[in-house]
């Protein structure tokens, strides 16, 4: 698959989703559409959807598990997305971490707001205890005020998400399948119950990050990159080329995200050997 059948496709799905009468059934156009990209689940992978103090998630674990477990925050605007349309990009995580990973079904708007999405991913990172947090576009945004609210001491990995408080100045050109305006308006909609937490000092020591050429977040999210690195935070950078944002989904099919996407996992998995695991 080029990046350009990639587009292609997933534009007119997203038209598709768009056109939907109702929520639900635009949320599950979504995650027909991001299945279709998705690999078959690797051999000896095992799954199984749960509840982790009345929130949503899904347990994968790889075989031969290590101890330690790694927390998924999926992307999808706020508004879209559930453990369902990313289970081929966490089952894929889990196998490559050699950890198990829960992927949480945090609350959508509008029917919940912002603030009620990142306090269901607290409840779950109370109840699971992880030693890694991750997630995605709208995902890493909640994983990143996440780990800001509750002091997080142990490796975040990053991908494309949205930093600071999005504007027109701050943000790159737009691109396939993701502008400016709907940057915007996505955080417009949010933006009332955005905690407002502290932005002069990095959301973690250790980061693993991971953005993509054609993106208007690229941009701001390496700005961001450099002014944590100054203030003394621990990242790896990586970028995949050619990509646009939501090229995840595809990273078995298109090269140089999976290319991208596996230095990404490598680089969790380094920091993931030297993080000392809770025996409680």
């Amino acid at each position: 698959m080029t990046v350009e059948d990639f587009i292609r496709e997933f534009e007119q799905g997203m038209r598709d989703v768009g056109a939907a009468d109702d929520w639900l059934t635009a949320r599950r156009r979504y995650e027909a559409l991001c299945e279709a990209f998705a690999p078959a689940d690797p051999p000896g992978l095992n799954w199984t959807d749960d509840e982790a103090d009345g929130v949503r998630i899904r347990r994968y674990r790889p075989p031969d598990a290590a101890s330690g477990e790694v927390l998924y925050l999926h992307g999808g605007g706020w508004t879209l997305g559930s453990v369902r349309s990313h289970h081929g990009i966490v089952a894929d995580l889990a196998l490559r971490l050699g950890h198990p990973v829960t992927s949480v079904g945090y609350r959508l708007a509008p029917e919940a707001d912002y603030g009620q999405a990142l306090d269901d991913c607290q409840a779950v990172l109370e109840d699971c205890r992880p030693v890694a947090l991750a997630g995605d576009s709208a995902g890493a945004r909640l994983a990143l005020d996440l780990a800001r609210r509750v002091g997080w001491q142990g490796p975040l990995g990053l991908i494309y998400p949205p930093v600071g408080i999005p504007d027109a100045d701050s943000l790159g050109p737009d691109a396939p399948l993701l502008a400016r305006a709907e940057i915007l308006q996505m955080w417009r909609d949010i933006a009332d119950t955005v905690p407002a937490l502290c932005e002069a000092h990095p959301p973690a020591p250790h980061i693993e990050a991971l953005a993509v050429d054609h993106d208007p977040l690229t941009q701001p999210f390496e700005a961001a990159i450099e002014h944590w690195r100054a203030n003394g935070a621990d990242i790896r950078y990586h970028r995949a080329p050619a990509m646009v944002h939501g090229a995840l989904h595809a990273h078995a099919r298109l090269a140089p995200m999976g290319e991208a996407w596996q230095a990404f996992c490598a680089g969790l998995q380094e920091r993931l050997a030297r993080t000392p695991v809770s025996s409680d």
